[in-house]
Parts: C-alpha cells; structure tokens; sequence
C-alpha cells in the first residue's frame, strides 16, 4: 500500500507540472509565437491564456504595440579635412510591428528582429550622412535634418526588407565632439551671437528712425492740410467778400442807374411840358402879365429916352418887338437842339424895372 501511494503522489505531481507547463499568459499589445524543437510553428496566439504541450513547444510574445529602441554610442566619421570621429549618445526609434506581419518577421529575423532591423540599420544610415557631410554641416548646419532623413531612409528598407514595421519618429542627441573643436565652435557661436545682437540692435535703430521718419511726415503732412484748409477757408471769405461787393455795386449801380432815368424822364417831361407851354398865345399871355406887373418900362440905345405910363402904346409896340424877338430865337434853337428847357433872356439894350 506504500509503495502504491508514492507512487500515486509522483504521478499526481508529474501531472501538476505539466499542466504548469502548458497553460502560459499573452501580455496585451503582444503577440504569441510557438517553437517545438527549434522550429517555428505557423500558428501565433492573441492577448490571454492559452495551453501548449508541455516540454516540447516553448513560445515567445512580440510586442505589436508602440516600442522605443535606444541606440547608444553610434560613432560617426565626418568628411572633408581630414575627418572628425564624433559619438551620438543616443537615438532612439519609435515603432512598432503590425500583428498579422508577425510570423514573418520572426520567422526571417527571429523574435529579436529589431537588432537587425532597427539597431544596424542605424549605425549604417548614420554613418552614411556622415561620410558625405562636413562636421560643420552634421554638427550645426544641417542637424536638424538627421532625425527625417534617418526616418525616411530606414522606413525605405524596412518596407522592402520588411513589411509590416512602421517607423513613426526618430530622435537625435547632440553629437559629441573633440574638445578643441567644441571651443572653436563655442567661439564661433559666442561670435555669431554677438554679430546677431549687433544686427538685431542695429534694426531697432533703423525701425526707431524710420519711426521717427513716419512721425514727422505725418506731422508734416498734418501741418500742410491744416494750412491748406486755412488757406481755403480765407479764399472762400475773399470770395464771398468779392461776391458781396459786386452785388453792393450791381444794387448801387441800379439805383444810379434808375435814378439817372428818373432825372432824365423828369426832364424830359418837363421840356415837353415846356415845349408844349411855349407857345405863341402863351408868349403873349406873359407879354401882358409883364406889362401889368411893370410900373415902368425902358427900352432904346439911350437911357434918357424913356416912355411913361401915359405913352402906353410907343410900349406895347416895344414889348411886341421883344417877343416877336424871343419867338424867333426860340424857333431857331429848337432847330439847332433836342427839345428841353430853354431860358429866355432879353435882346441888349431892354432893362425892366418894378
């Protein structure tokens, strides 16, 4: 009954652990590969428990998710003078592996495929940059280009040699360099720096002048409308100064002119009126009203030879001879002149005396 019991309990254990052995766990974002004797088995596992044989099939997870590959300590030979070893510290690949391209990256580079995928394909691509640039160019000039191109030029090969591993970043530390050569650069920048801050100052100098410029042409320009506005102001005053005094002269000039016509028709009327007064019987009317009005009337060369108010009829005589005179003149005047008023003088040598 002993021995029967051990060796119940040696195939109790037995059994134990090959259970152990065959039930194994797939991490998330991985994929599960199989071996059995050193061959690679075509069928590859999703994320959670799984059961293979015990002792003869082994399995390996690939990670299909996002993963960094450092690459440390990449020397890199630069061209022209002779050729500068510098180091690159660090640079480091983000990618990752499409699950269905599993088996057959691991098949054709083993589960450790980034070694030769991602670590050599590095140093190769690094160190051909570097072959055709200066130091110059790959330490300052063009560094910043290192990361794309060593994207760019490992994503051609890697979708040649091996589809299914997607490239997504690449990142590069500064290189590190011979001392002498790092203060000759440090110099150069201490120079450039000084030579960028010279010219920034020198375009704050340009921009507060050109400033200054726009200020005062602006002030300028402000002082020449305000000048002109002014000027036009007092030109629209003179003008309607102007304009004001021709209509005072126009108004002036009319009343003149109207007043000039009046006097002009007053007389005119008046020499018609006289025209038309002056006539034989009127004449002779006057005749009598200034012999009635006169108490004595002298007429003759001598002054001695007078008539008195008895010789009344040598009188009339006289003043008859006066006015036929008067009558005449007056006849040859309107002949000689336009009608106006004309004023009656006495032939020499007849005085009237009241």
């Amino acid at each position: 009954m002993a021995q029967w019991g051990a060796a119940l309990s040696i195939i109790v254990a037995l059994g134990g652990a090959a259970l152990l052995g065959s039930v194994h766990k797939i991490d998330e974002g991985h994929t599960g590969v199989y071996y059995r004797g050193g061959a690679l088995l075509t069928s590859t596992s999703s994320p959670g428990f799984h059961l293979m044989l015990p002792f003869i099939t082994t399995y390996k997870s690939v990670q299909t998710t996002l993963q960094t590959d450092e690459v440390k300590n990449v020397p890199c030979g630069t061209s022209f003078s002779g050729g500068v070893m510098i180091y690159f510290d660090r640079i480091e690949v983000v990618n990752y592996l499409v699950p269905a391209a599993v088996y057959d990256i691991v098949k054709n580079f083993t589960a450790d495929y980034d070694k030769a995928l991602i670590f050599n394909k590095v140093h190769h691509e690094l160190n051909q940059f570097c072959s055709v640039h200066s130091l110059q160019e790959v330490y300052i000039g063009l560094f910043d280009q290192i990361d794309e191109h060593l994207k760019m030029t490992l994503q051609e090969d890697l979708t040649s040699m091996a589809p299914g591993i997607i490239i997504q970043a690449v990142r590069v530390t500064k290189p590190h360099i011979p001392e002498s050569v790092l203060r000759n650069y440090e110099l150069m920048e201490s120079e450039k720096t000084k030579l960028l801050i010279s010219q920034q100052t020198q375009k704050v100098v340009e921009k507060e002048a050109e400033t200054e410029r726009i200020r005062a042409v602006i002030e300028a320009e402000k002082v020449a409308q305000v000048a002109e506005i002014k000027f036009g102001q007092k030109v629209m005053e003179k003008e309607t100064e102007k304009k004001i005094s021709e209509i005072e002269d126009e108004a002036f000039l009319a009343r003149q002119k109207a007043k000039a016509d009046a006097e002009f028709y007053t007389a005119q009327r008046t020499a018609e009126a006289n025209k038309m007064k002056l006539t034989p019987e009127y004449l002779q009317l006057m005749k009598y009203r200034a012999i009635a009005a006169n108490s004595k009337i002298y007429f003759g060369n001598d002054i001695p030879q007078m008539f008195m108010e008895s010789d009344s009829v040598k009188a009339s005589a006289a003043l008859d001879s006066v006015a036929d005179k008067i009558l005449d003149l007056i006849k040859q005047r309107r002949n000689e002149n336009p009608p106006a008023v004309l004023a009656m003088r006495a032939p020499a040598g007849v005085a009237r005396q009241c």
